[in-house]
């Protein structure tokens, strides 16, 4: 008999946290059969296989700092249930293909790993411990980014080269903001910044800004016909400020303590929706109109699609898409 417990996760990034584990006999395991029976896994700074099931006497998981190897894995466990929960409750999607399993993750990988990666082959998400193994890249945003990829590549199935990489990219800052924000977690309040936590560059800057994605120093703010020739990541830039855009609308605004100000190519002001609709616009882009081969164009003819279907063609959720898009150059 397994059952299912309520344990504590001292996470590095996102507090103290509640994690579904399993008990069996007189361990616990971070297995969550609430949702689909997500696993987390310790890879021991090895690069292959699965790894060790996290496993231990007591239902209390981390302390908060790297030295104690069930941190990150507290982390990955509350990204994979907040992101599991965010579409569950959000779009009513039972699991990364919709039919209610759950993926796995794995911790700890390599050493000094800086990245993280979702691979379809192995329906799973590893993380890797940053920089002298001091940052696991296992923050919130990181976690719900790289899981929508396997969303993306259950539905559009985006190519990940020219503007659809950049689309799907900026598909997985979407979502991962939206599994942030839904978090409500005072420990890691939702933003517009993507690895905020994760002291990627050494310099405590975020990875990408979806106000103005330009300060990131690669980022493209507005569409033009080189973008796709772009790294995916930089690409990426014109629908994540899409995305702000069409949420927040143009110009100086603070959202939970940050400061924004996002500009449009031809000056014009756009007016938010408020990103619970943006998120509904896009995620029925995404799975009703967007295909592997989606450019920029494409995105405003299947994100204005999406608006009709949701909210109506004289909406002013239509008009705020027309005007978000013409706010980044995409006509």
């Amino acid at each position: 008999y397994q059952g299912i417990e309520t344990g504590v996760g001292n996470t590095q990034y996102s507090g103290k946290v509640d994690l579904t584990t399993a008990q069996s006999g007189s361990s616990y395991t971070l297995t969550d059969d609430s949702r689909g029976g997500h696993k987390t896994y310790n890879l021991d700074h090895q690069q292959d296989g699965t790894g060790t099931l996290l496993s231990q006497d007591n239902d209390t998981w981390g302390d908060g700092t790297t030295s104690n190897a069930a941190t990150a894995a507290a982390d990955a466990a509350y990204g994979a249930q907040e992101t599991w929960d965010f579409y569950k409750n959000t779009f009513g999607r039972s699991g990364i293909k919709n039919d209610g399993v759950g993926a796995y993750s794995r911790v700890h990988y390599g050493d000094s790993y800086v990245n993280a990666f979702w691979d379809d082959s192995c329906f799973c998400m590893t993380y890797g411990d940053g920089t002298g193994n001091n940052d696991p890249l296992t923050a919130l945003d990181v976690a719900g980014h790289e899981m929508s990829h396997g969303v993306t590549s259950n539905t559009a199935g985006l190519e990940y080269s020219g503007e659809s990489g950049g689309l799907n990219e900026a598909t997985s800052d979407i979502f991962g903001t939206g599994v942030e924000f839904y978090a409500n977690n005072s420990s890691d309040p939702g933003d517009y910044l993507i690895g905020e936590k994760i002291n990627i560059n050494g310099d405590g800057k975020p990875l990408r800004y979806m106000d103005k994605p330009s300060k990131d120093g690669g980022s493209a703010d507005y569409w033009s016909s080189s973008v796709g020739d772009q790294d995916v990541h930089y690409s990426s830039g014109v629908a994540n400020h899409f995305f702000y855009l069409l949420s927040e609308g143009s110009g100086a605004k603070t959202v939970n303590g940050v400061d924004y100000d996002s500009p449009t190519k031809d000056g014009s002001t756009v007016t938010g929706i408020g990103r619970d609709k943006a998120l509904q616009i896009w995620y029925k882009a995404l799975t009703s109109y967007f295909t592997s081969t989606t450019n920029y164009a494409d995105a405003r003819k299947g994100t204005l699609s999406a608006a009709t279907d949701l909210y109506g063609a004289d909406s002013a959720e239509y008009k705020a898409v027309e005007a978000a898009w013409t706010g980044v150059d995409v006509h």
